[in-house]
């Protein structure tokens, strides 16, 4: 979601971050995170920072727990259900870029922007995804009248009160599944038995900031 002549406008993206700068994007890195303490600084996303912020709706995340003997336990992450027992949609803080090929063609990425885990997440994971709040849409989007200085004051860890996280099934880790089954909660001991030594496969899962490839 960003803003375009002043209306929130709705692009698909892929995920994963190309500057316009790169020749070949083949061999350039997946810069799926971008962290908010140097947003305003690195080569890959300083110019995105200031001309091209965005939003990226969600119902929530998964992230992984890292256990004994390598083991990593799965949890979905979302906004603590309200007094009806829904939970309410988030918005990730996001940044875009459009890159042009040689031949005209050309494809718009993003990236979300990360920062430090709040006391709610810091159990799981060091990291969290920085969330905007619906009352500072306008101050994150708006690229022309709020500067990218100014609006980094909204990286920031989200209140502790705002997320809540618990585990669920293995089953996340095979591409081949998906349902809704997958959000269901369950407990770590009843997790680590659903997946015996036998059925046991690496995990597919998204690199955290400090393990991603940087350039810079």
């Amino acid at each position: 979601m960003r803003l375009v002549d002043g209306k929130l406008s709705f692009a698909l993206m892929r995920w994963g971050l190309l500057p316009s700068w790169v020749e070949e994007p083949k061999t350039f890195p997946l810069l799926i995170n971008a962290r908010g303490e140097s947003v305003l600084d690195k080569p890959a996303f300083r110019n995105a920072m200031r001309r091209r912020r965005c939003l990226i709706p969600t119902d929530g995340f998964y992230e992984w727990q890292a256990g004994a003997g390598g083991r990593k336990q799965a949890y979905f992450v979302r906004a603590r259900t309200g007094g009806d027992g829904a939970a309410p949609p988030l918005a990730f803080a996001g940044l875009w870029e459009t890159w042009t090929g040689p031949n005209g063609e050309e494809l718009d990425t993003a990236a979300i922007v990360t920062t430090e885990a709040n006391r709610t997440l810091a159990a799981i994971h060091p990291r969290m995804p920085v969330f905007v709040p619906s009352e500072a849409f306008d101050r994150w989007l708006d690229c022309d009248a709020v500067p990218a200085e100014e609006a980094s004051s909204l990286i920031k860890p989200a209140d502790d009160a705002l997320l809540e996280a618990y585990p669920i099934s293995p089953a996340v880790n095979r591409v081949a599944n998906d349902s809704d089954a997958l959000i269901a909660p369950i407990s770590v001991q009843a997790s680590f038995q659903q997946e015996s030594p036998s059925q046991a496969k690496p995990s597919k899962i998204k690199k955290s900031d400090d393990d991603q490839p940087t350039l810079f």
